[in-house]
């Protein structure tokens, strides 16, 4: 009987197993609402930019004010990322799954109705938090349900959403803002249209049956997986998975200290100098015409995007450490070169910074499917979402100190320092990143285990 009620509520039959297609429709939906999630946070980072100079005249900001502004999402997702993953390892993927998009839905709706900096702080503050919420349970979602054989594959695309929702985002930006703009508010919150559809598009998905069987919860996370689970090996391996809580002082134990180290600082090194540098390319691309309007806010992009894409399509069958610890080498000499050939023609330079750009991506597609992979489930959203608010100090730290090196040190010093940073996420990784390719959760899990 027990078994029965369980199945109940999980909403099938324990002795269920569903088709092939219909496994593979759900992976489909799964995937569509989480690089949804992914597509909106780039959108509304692509969104702002064209409408910055009318929105600070408007509203009479000061630089200072913009900067605010600026920053009030990078606070928001520190916040949110290890707020959300202690709530989705606690209370479940699902429930978090909804709430983080509906306080998105929310807080882009106040877009329409802003009224002051502050209240324009707030909001840019709330929908960072929500996007917070998002990296620590949509990726380890994803992991959890993904077969393993395309387990890289599949979160990465997440990453290649993030650029494009970028790229529509600036180009919907620079359009509606063309010699007859529509009001920036209305702009700014066509970033609501989004979130109300993927909020719709979650309604009824499941709960992760690894977090159910985490949980003790064995007979929901068996009917789950049945219905859902593409591959019998994954479900197998769930059922090998020990019961039990987790607690985020476990990130920092002896079992688990190097793989928090790992990804925390992998993810901290790659997002630093890609903050940094998009503040310092465009006094590079205006030799070349690229500055400004929409070439400039999307031509580099264009770049990273097929380094993604590239790392996308290769992953699951070229292995994780070939895209993490080489680009990261090459990116080192990229900066040093830069750095110390001050004289270097401009279309050298260029041309680095679009090694840099491709490189970046491509080892930045690793951040979005290391976190699901190395940490076990017990602990996979808090720790993700630890190494997600280490990776926006890196952020803000690329975004604020950059300007201010350059202004007292000068370019090229900036650029070694840069080059510092890069070497230290290149020879952590190479020291500790693992292996996963095709291997099962437990499997990845267990590797920093022994």
């Amino acid at each position: 009987m027990l078994l029965e009620r369980e199945a109940a509520v999980a909403g099938v039959t324990i002795g269920e197993e569903t088709s092939t297609a219909f496994k593979r429709r759900f992976m489909m939906r799964m995937i569509a609402v989480l690089t949804g999630g992914m597509l909106l946070d780039g959108y509304i980072l692509g969104v702002i930019g064209p409408v910055t100079t009318v929105m600070k005249q408007d509203m009479g900001m000061s630089t200072a004010d913009m900067g605010l502004i600026a920053s009030a999402a990078l606070f928001g997702i520190l916040i949110g990322s290890p707020l959300g993953g202690w709530a989705g390892d606690k209370f479940g993927r699902k429930p978090l799954f909804m709430i983080d998009m509906a306080l998105f839905v929310l807080a882009s709706a106040m877009q329409f109705f802003i009224n002051s900096v502050e209240m324009l702080f707030v909001v840019r503050l709330l929908m960072g938090v929500a996007i917070g919420a998002e990296y620590s349970v949509g990726w380890p979602l994803m992991s959890e349900f993904a077969p393993a054989r395309l387990r890289g594959r599949l979160m990465g695309v997440t990453i290649l959403a993030w650029y494009g929702g970028f790229m529509i985002g600036y180009t919907a930006g620079y359009i509606l803002n063309l010699p007859t703009p529509l009001p920036w508010r209305f702009i700014i919150g066509t970033s609501t249209l989004i979130a109300v559809v993927l909020f719709v598009a979650r309604l009824g998905l499941p709960e992760s049956p690894r977090w159910l069987w985490s949980k003790g919860r064995k007979n929901e996370a068996r009917a789950i997986a049945r219905k859902y689970l593409e591959s019998a090996g994954d479900m197998a391996d769930m059922e090998n998975e020990e019961v039990r809580h987790g607690q985020f002082s476990e990130l920092f134990s002896a079992k688990y200290w190097r793989m928090t180290a790992f990804v925390s600082w992998f993810w901290f090194c790659n997002v630093l100098p890609y903050f940094a540098i998009a503040t310092f390319a465009d006094n590079v691309l205006e030799h070349y015409g690229l500055n400004g309007g929409l070439a400039g806010g999307v031509g580099l992009s264009m770049v990273a995007v097929i380094g993604v894409a590239v790392t996308v399509a290769l992953i699951d069958k070229a292995g994780r450490r070939l895209f993490t610890v080489p680009p990261q080498w090459i990116t080192m000499v990229v900066f040093l070169v830069i750095g110390l050939w001050s004289s270097a023609p401009p279309a050298v330079v260029l041309g680095l910074f679009l090694v840099f750009s491709f490189l970046n991506a491509m080892n930045g597609t690793l951040t979005s499917i290391y976190p699901g992979e190395v940490f076990p489930t017990e602990v996979r959203g808090v720790g993700t979402g630890f190494a997600a608010a280490v990776s926006r100090i890196g952020a803000g730290m690329g975004t604020f100190l950059l300007p201010i090196g350059v202004e007292k040190f000068g370019v090229s010093a900036a650029m070694l320092v840069a080059a510092g940073v890069v070497f230290s996420g290149a020879l952590v990784s190479q020291l500790w990143a693992p292996e996963t390719r095709g291997k099962s959760l437990s499997e990845t899990a267990a590797g920093y285990s022994h």
